[in-house]
């Protein structure tokens, strides 16, 4: 297993398994396969993912704190226990006003029809 997955088979308490750290954006892989990938992800206050298209459908669902999700630029304020769907071919950023957790579940399967 490398160091940054998390185990099999093992109970997973997900806003433990990933820290937050100062002025930083962390990743733990969860599940990586080639039709999708799981991770749970924690952003510092102030971090950001800039702006981008996205190739696939990604849930994010966030798991501690809050965080402002923009979709094809509308802004979604989501707290812990909420989730969304950002569609394939949509233009994303992810932003943190204060800091928060997430998982994030890409699905790269399905799309064969899209053109």
């Amino acid at each position: 297993m490398k160091e940054d997955e998390l185990g099999k088979s093992e109970t997973l308490r997900l806003t433990e398994a990933i820290n937050y750290s100062l002025n930083s954006v962390l990743g733990k892989t969860i599940i990586k396969k080639i039709t999708g990938n799981v991770i749970v992800v924690s952003y510092d206050t102030g971090q950001t993912r800039t702006e981008r298209l996205s190739r696939f459908d990604n849930f994010v669902q966030i798991i501690d704190g809050r965080a402002e999700i923009v979709i094809d630029g509308i802004s979604c304020m989501l707290e812990t226990g909420d989730a969304i769907i950002i569609p394939a071919h949509s233009v994303n950023s992810i932003k943190a006003n204060e800091r928060f957790k997430m998982i994030s579940t890409i699905i790269k399967s399905g799309y064969e029809d899209v053109i």
